[in-house]
């Protein structure tokens, strides 16, 4: 589990305005801390930090040491609100978590095993990955960054499910605790599709022209004909 530590600050200036104003200084993006017994506290956090911190995947599926006004809480990611056309993220949602509680928090899948898969390198199998996240429920110590799903040895037409994949001990993919039917395909290789070179699209396209303008004689003589 990879470990993040952001600093934030109480925010007492609350309403619109004065989220304009934090984001137009440029040094904090306003956010919110809820969850637990406590009531939810307006944060701004520090901008610097967090916006590194964006840049990692594994940071929206990790514990995250938030520091408000020097006191360490356990968070993570609930939601973040960004501008609709420019890199900024305008407000960020954080849960407090309680280590001996489990939490259900989306990560990662990754598709691994290429370079070992006989399907891909010998008989010219294409990956298609079906799912990019999965849902899991564990206790925040065992929450994983991301989940691997392996083809090195899936068949050409094979299929993986979410019941293949390993997840570490103490990591429940919450979509199986409802049963088989919601066994979710992730991952399948099947026959790569056959590019047609620019040769060939031109040869096919001068045949359908030819054929067009055959036709349109055919028509023309027609009308000839019916007229005499």
């Amino acid at each position: 589990m990879s470990e993040y530590t952001l600093t934030a600050s109480v925010r007492n200036d609350l309403g619109k305005g004065a989220s304009r104003r934090l984001r137009r200084a440029n040094q904090q993006v306003p956010a919110i801390i809820y969850g637990g017994e406590q009531a939810p506290q307006p944060i701004a956090v520090d901008k610097t930090s967090f916006y590194k911190a964006l840049e990692d995947e594994a940071f929206f599926s990790s514990v995250i040491t938030l520091k408000v006004e020097g006191k360490p809480l356990q968070v993570v990611v609930r939601d973040l609100q960004r501008h609709p056309y420019k890199p900024l993220v305008t407000h960020a949602d954080f849960l407090r978590i309680d280590a001996t509680h489990e939490i259900t928090m989306r990560v990662p899948l990754h598709v691994v095993g290429q370079d070992e898969s006989k399907a891909i390198k010998e008989q010219d199998g294409e990956v298609h990955q079906l799912a990019t996240e999965v849902e899991v429920s564990c206790l925040p110590k065992d929450l994983p960054d991301y989940l691997e799903a392996s083809i090195a040895d899936l068949e050409l037409g094979g299929t993986l499910h979410l019941s293949d994949l390993t997840v570490p001990a103490g990591v429940t993919i919450v979509e199986l605790t409802h049963g088989e039917d919601h066994d979710q395909a992730i991952v399948n290789v099947t026959k790569a599709k056959v590019q047609k070179t620019e040769e060939e699209e031109a040869e096919e396209a001068a045949a359908s022209a030819e054929a067009a303008a055959g036709e349109e004689a055919k028509g023309d003589d027609e009308e000839e004909g019916n007229k005499e």
